[in-house]
């Protein structure tokens, strides 16, 4: 039986219904049942009591209901249910919010299990949307219970059954593709016994060595794929560009570069004159002056009559990068051109016309850089601004528009270092490590609701100087389930109520491209003082005036994604400001808001952010092309991780094509893997 083949609709109790709701896991054979990790086990061995329980940690409790569960309504959308549960060592209060069905699913003298954080304020103990189970007589309390991610129409219960029963008849059938000198030398256990023991561990020593087991191989296969990658591109002969003398260029700047930039410049020079393709990124914090330095290789290919193209993700961005860089350009001989989604017609056919015949040497644009319709002379280098917004398949398409291209990827988004070589794996990196001078601190200060109307009058002080203001939201519209501060609801209330008298902008992801560029255009010209948005102008354009940057519900974003809208802000002379608000506080919170506030170093924060919350908003299929892990993580697994890419490492620099016996299974996960990398 291939049970990588074999549909899982052969399990009993499977029928179309199931399969479908199983699907939107991920799950269609037999082996996706069998690797889909539970995101987290409850040890019903170690419950506790009440009484026992500790504020702000979490904990695994039986009790029964005591009392029936009540409605508070709050709010419009805002609405919660509270009820009490009892063991032998006290009562502890439960609430839910926005959840209507919890009314007639806790029944008096039912008894479940809790899962989740509990809260004590005195001799008060509750817990906040707990997990929950009813306890049935004919499952066991005192086992590691596996909890696996659902979706609507599927329970704990089903789940655990149907995985148990596709075990049981697969087990025969499970192949251990590990070399054998390698599940030796890092001691790791059977794939059988590591499949069996993640679903349905004996003990917590056997779901230790399941887990090891499994994220070694994660990591392995990753590493393996991403070194064959390289591999495989290194090997490829790029288009070569003679180096040139570079001070009529630098010549025209108001600064100097820095030794960080310099480096960087020579890295980049190196790679493009060198006989293989360029495959680069250039990492640098807000404000490093990465531009600059994709300017530079412009130039160089210019010079050597090659062309060059840069995407950017917003029409906004590709003209202030146009304006900006081809009033360097444009003295030196060097031909460029604009081209968006909103050029008109004819000058579109006209650019069209002049990029094919190298009438143009560098374009600056957006997606529409990749249409059918664009095509170019020699393009030589294909520069992708901000690489995380745009799909790999996006990135590709653009360095396709040339034959051996070389591609520069620049992001300002810190990658800590622990992740950087996976997620860019296949990339050679150049870090940009240091800030031109004169680049200032963003002042930046953590705030409770308690000083609203002082940070409003902070506000009008600002636009009375003759500076700019974003105000920062988590959502577009108000949440049911969280109550967070929505973009609508904020900009109606500046609006008519609190500045009634300033003109006042509004930005979110709903909204037609066209309509945002217009008001981000509002903005940048100054017409509009205040700017309310989502994250949506994370990624964006200097606004010299813009000194004060406002952020709503700072508690629901990562650092990184905090320090990256922070950089919004400060690009001008003007002292510049960071005010982050906090509906909840917490220890957790409180220590996440001080680091922001103490540090300005986007690389510290990121590993900060790591260690606080895992890899989130570093890691995803879309923005770089990597398949999502199952069960490793980047922010516990870090040993792990550096085991299995020496093991890697070593059985590549054996058998680098991989070709022995004991490789084959490898090999053929390798190149599986490989095809959705590169797609």
């Amino acid at each position: 039986m291939k049970l990588a083949q074999t549909d899982i609709r052969v399990l009993k109790g499977i029928g179309d219904a199931k399969a479908k709701q199983l699907l939107r896991l991920g799950v269609h054979t037999l082996w996706d049942l069998l690797t889909y990790y539970p995101m987290r086990f409850e040890d019903r061995t170690k419950l506790t009591d009440i009484f026992s329980l500790e504020d702000e940690s979490f904990a695994c409790v039986n009790a029964k209901v005591v009392t029936a569960p009540t409605e508070h309504y709050v709010r419009k959308g805002l609405t919660y249910y509270k009820f009490s549960v009892r063991d032998e060592s006290g009562i502890m209060n439960i609430t839910f919010f926005n959840n209507k069905y919890i009314k007639n699913y806790f029944k008096i003298g039912k008894m479940f299990t809790f899962y989740g954080k509990a809260s004590i304020r005195g001799s008060r103990r509750e817990m906040v949307s707990p997990e929950f189970e009813e306890i049935d007589s004919s499952e066991s309390t005192k086992v590691i219970v596996p909890v696996y991610s659902l979706t609507s129409g599927l329970t704990q219960k089903f789940l655990r059954k149907i995985v148990k029963e596709a075990y049981e008849i697969s087990k025969q059938y499970i192949e251990d593709f590990m070399p054998s000198e390698i599940t030796k030398e890092y001691q790791l256990c059977s794939l059988d016994f590591a499949i069996k023991n993640i679903h349905f561990p004996s003990d917590s020593q056997s779901l230790a060595i399941a887990r090891k087991r499994l994220i070694f191989e994660e990591f392995f296969i990753l590493q393996t794929a991403l070194r064959k990658t390289k591999q495989k591109e290194e090997k490829t002969a790029g288009v070569s560009v003679n180096k040139i003398d570079l001070s009529p260029f630098l010549s025209r700047l108001n600064f100097s570069l820095t030794p960080a930039q310099k480096r960087v410049v020579d890295e980049i020079l190196s790679d493009i004159s060198g006989k293989y393709v360029m495959n680069r990124l250039v990492q640098g914090d807000v404000g490093s002056g990465k531009t600059v330095i994709a300017a530079i290789a412009m130039y160089v290919c210019a010079k050597n009559n090659l062309q060059s193209a840069m995407m950017v993700p917003t029409e906004v961005l590709a003209r202030q990068h146009y304006n900006d860089l081809s009033k360097i350009l444009n003295p030196l001989g060097i031909k460029t051109a604009l081209l968006t989604g909103s050029t008109p017609q004819k000058e579109k056919k006209e650019i069209y016309e002049k990029l094919k015949n190298n009438e143009i040497n560098v374009v600056f644009g957006t997606h529409a850089l990749i249409t059918d319709k664009t095509e170019f002379n020699n393009l030589a280098l294909a520069i992708t601004d901000e690489q995380h917004r745009f799909g790999v398949r996006q990135r590709l398409r653009l360095a396709q528009k040339g034959k051996a291209v070389h591609t520069l990827y620049m992001t300002a988004t810190p990658i800590p270092r622990s992740l950087a070589l996976i997620i860019y794996g296949d990339m050679d990196i150049s870090l940009i490590d240091e800030l031109p001078p004169g680049r200032q601190k963003v002042d930046t200060f953590c705030v409770g609701e308690d000083m609203r109307q002082r940070i409003h009058a902070f506000i009008k002080k600002e636009i009375s100087s003759g500076n700019q203001a974003y105000i920062v939201c988590p959502a577009v519209e108000e949440n049911e389930e969280i109550p967070i501060k929505s973009v609508t609801d904020i900009y109606a209330n500046l609006k008519e109520k609190i500045f009634p008298d300033i003109p006042i902008g509004i930005v979110h992801g709903k909204m037609k491209p066209k309509e945002k560029e217009a008001e981000m255009n509002k903005f940048v010209s100054g017409e509009t003082k205040i700017l309310v948005a989502t994250t949506v102008i994370e990624v964006g354009v200097n606004v010299p005036k813009a000194t004060l940057m406002v952020i709503e519900n700072s508690e629901r974003f990562g650092l990184s994604q905090l320090h990256q809208l922070r950089g919004r802000v400060g690009r001008g002379k003007n002292k510049s400001y960071c005010i982050l608000f906090c509906e909840l506080f917490n220890k957790e919170i409180k220590e996440r808001m001080n680091i922001m506030v103490k540090s300005s170093n986007g690389f510290d924060i990121s590993e900060k952010d790591l260690e606080l919350r895992g890899p989130g908003d570093f890691f995803g299929v879309r923005q770089h092309g990597l398949p999502a892990l199952k069960i490793a993580s980047f922010s516990t697994d870090l040993a792990v991780l550096k085991e299995s890419g020496k093991a890697s490492e070593k059985m590549l620099s054996d058998d680098p094509d991989l070709k022995k016996q004991s490789h084959i299974y490898i090999r053929k996960k390798i190149e599986s893997l490989t095809k959705d990398l590169t797609m």
